[in-house]
């Protein structure tokens, strides 16, 4: 009896094994809007909300680095980026940080993390004012949220 169960529970774990490999989870779009309390925001393809800085200028590069960079990761991608549904491909784009990395901009404005936030869909630190300006949460808009 134990035997016969055997192939099927090898079929189950195949299967999910297919799921969870990078090539099914790259199919998540790199931007895409979720609703929240605060509305209809951006977060990355795993569910993590995306802020913005106000001491970054529009169209500038992130003034973000050292510790403000730790408790602020900025979000960097490698090879392509995708939009999930609503949101505009002409304001994408990256800026060039020191490190030479490429970090996400959305509407001009550099985007990152907060290190708070360990789950996808937390929002811990929204209209904080640290490191000489205030973490705004970004609308799909491209604008900040107050």
């Amino acid at each position: 009896m134990i035997i016969r169960r055997l192939p099927a529970l090898a079929v189950v774990l195949l299967a999910f094994a297919a799921i969870s490999t990078p090539a099914a989870m790259a199919a998540a779009p790199t931007l895409q809007i979720k609703s929240s309390r605060f509305g209809k925001l951006l977060f990355d393809g795993r569910g993590f909300v995306l802020y913005a800085f106000t001491r970054d200028r529009v169209g500038g590069k992130s003034t973000c680095y050292g510790d403000c960079s730790a408790a602020w990761p900025p979000y960097v991608l490698e090879g392509k980026s995708s939009l999930g549904a609503g949101l505009k491909p002409s304001l994408l784009g990256t800026t060039k940080r020191r490190d030479g990395k490429r970090q996400v901009t959305y509407a001009g404005r550099p985007l990152y993390y907060y290190r708070g936030d360990t789950k996808a869909g937390n929002i811990f630190c929204q209209d904080v004012t640290e490191y000489g300006g205030t973490w705004l949460v970004v609308a799909g808009t491209g604008k900040l949220v107050r």
